[in-house]
C-alpha cells in the first residue's frame, strides 16, 4: 500500500525551518522538508558562510538529519522560499535527493509534483559506478 503524502503537512515543516535559515548574505532563506520511508519527516535550512562557497543548502541538513536519524529513503520533498512559497532545489540538492530517494522520489516544484527521474533526467547514481 502507498504511503499517503501530506504535502501540506510537508510544505508547513519547510516554512517552519525556512524561518530558522541563516541568510545574512543573500537574504535568501529556504527550507525543506522530507518524508522518509518510515513516515519520519526530515528537514534542513540553507545556513551561509561568510566564504560564500562554503554554505549549506536546506537539502544538505536535510540529508544529514536523514542519515543521523536511522537513514532510510526520501519519498517526498517539499522545498520553499522566504515566503513559503514551492521553490525548485538547485542542481546540486536535487542530485542529493535523488542520492536518497532515487527515481520514484516526489518532489513539489512549482509547476506541480514531479518524480525525480522528470526533474532530474537521466541523473548519475551509484548504480553508474558499478559499470
Amino acid at each position: 500500500m502507498a504511503q499517503e503524502i501530506d504535502w501540506a503537512g510537508l510544505q508547513a515543516r519547510a516554512t517552519e525551518l525556512m524561518e530558522r535559515a541563516y541568510a545574512p548574505y543573500s537574504g535568501y532563506p529556504v527550507g525543506v522538508a522530507g518524508l522518509v520511508d518510515d513516515g519520519r519527516v526530515v528537514g534542513g535550512c540553507n545556513v551561509e558562510n561568510a566564504g560564500y562557497g562554503v554554505a549549506l543548502c536546506a537539502e544538505c541538513g536535510m540529508v544529514s538529519e536523514l542519515i543521523a536519524t536511522g537513514g532510510g529513503r526520501l519519498v517526498a520533498v517539499s522545498c520553499v522560499n522566504h515566503a513559503g512559497a514551492t521553490i525548485m532545489p538547485c542542481g546540486r540538492c536535487r542530485q542529493l535527493i535523488w542520492e536518497h530517494g532515487g527515481a520514484d522520489c516526489l518532489l513539489a516544484t512549482p509547476e506541480g509534483v514531479l518524480p525525480m527521474s522528470q526533474v532530474l533526467p537521466q541523473a548519475f547514481g551509484p548504480e553508474d559506478l558499478l559499470a
